[in-house]
């Protein structure tokens, strides 16, 4: 895309940042995982809205022992929270900067949500206007609860925390990237359930060495297809009651 075309989509329209993050999804899932659903759900959004998206934020915060492995596990880059805030600030800056008044910050790992809002926070506040206006969202937080039993049809839903490289994430991997997932490789091991608490230096008995939080059994394409085409579904609902002029 040039600058002319870039600059045609700014009035009225609504741009999409993604932001992920690189981290250790076990052994049978890329370290991009979070990266790679999260831009592939706001393409899809886009095609639906004629939104545009930014290029995807690659690195995010830092992924903790009990939801993602963490600094346990080679491959996970991370970035301090200072880092990220500041990071996204400058980005919204620049795209408020262009002319943007409709902006939706679509998060795709559990870490990062607080930085995100205190970015958005920290750019608009004291704004009485209610444009330009960002939106931020994770992108799990808007799958509907009635779906919950079809995707978790066979293994008990165990909580947000450990669905990282499970079912859901998996199961999204195989409808949007399948040349990625590794069957032949999952797992039947992970957490019972998360710690109440954050010990540092982390523990390396936590986690199976594996990096296996929950077990990805029962994933498919199909259920991806459902999750997404929901998830889609719920933020344009949003969109369509927030981004009224």
């Amino acid at each position: 895309m040039t600058w002319v075309e870039y600059q045609s989509k700014i009035s009225g329209g609504i741009l999409i940042l993604p932001v992920g993050a690189t981290e250790q999804h076990a052994q049978h899932l890329p370290l991009a995982v979070d990266s790679i659903i999260t831009e592939n759900i706001a393409l899809t959004l886009a095609l639906e809205t004629g939104a545009l998206v930014a290029p995807t934020l690659t690195y995010g915060y830092k992924s903790q022992p009990s939801s993602g492995g963490g600094p346990l596990f080679p491959g996970t880059i991370d970035l301090n929270g200072a880092t990220l805030t500041n990071l996204t600030r400058d980005l919204l800056a620049e795209f408020l900067a262009d002319g943007w008044q409709k902006i939706v910050v679509l998060n795709g790992h559990f870490e990062n949500q607080a930085f995100l809002i205190e970015a958005a926070d920290l750019i608009l506040r004291g704004q009485e206007n209610p444009f330009p206006k960002i939106l931020i969202t994770s992108w799990w937080d808007n799958l509907s609860s009635d779906l919950i039993p079809k995707i978790f049809d066979e293994v008990t839903f165990a909580g947000w925390e450990l669905e990282h490289a499970a079912i859901v994430e998996t199961s999204a991997m195989m409808y949007f990237a399948p040349h990625l997932v590794h069957k032949e490789r999952f797992l039947e091991e992970g957490l019972e359930k998360v710690p109440t608490y954050h010990c540092f230096p982390p523990s390396r008995t936590l986690l199976p060495a594996s990096g296996c939080l929950h077990t990805a059994r029962s994933s498919s394409a199909e259920k991806g297809r459902l999750i997404a085409e929901n998830v889609v579904k719920n933020i344009r609902a949003i969109l369509a009651k927030e981004f009224v002029t």
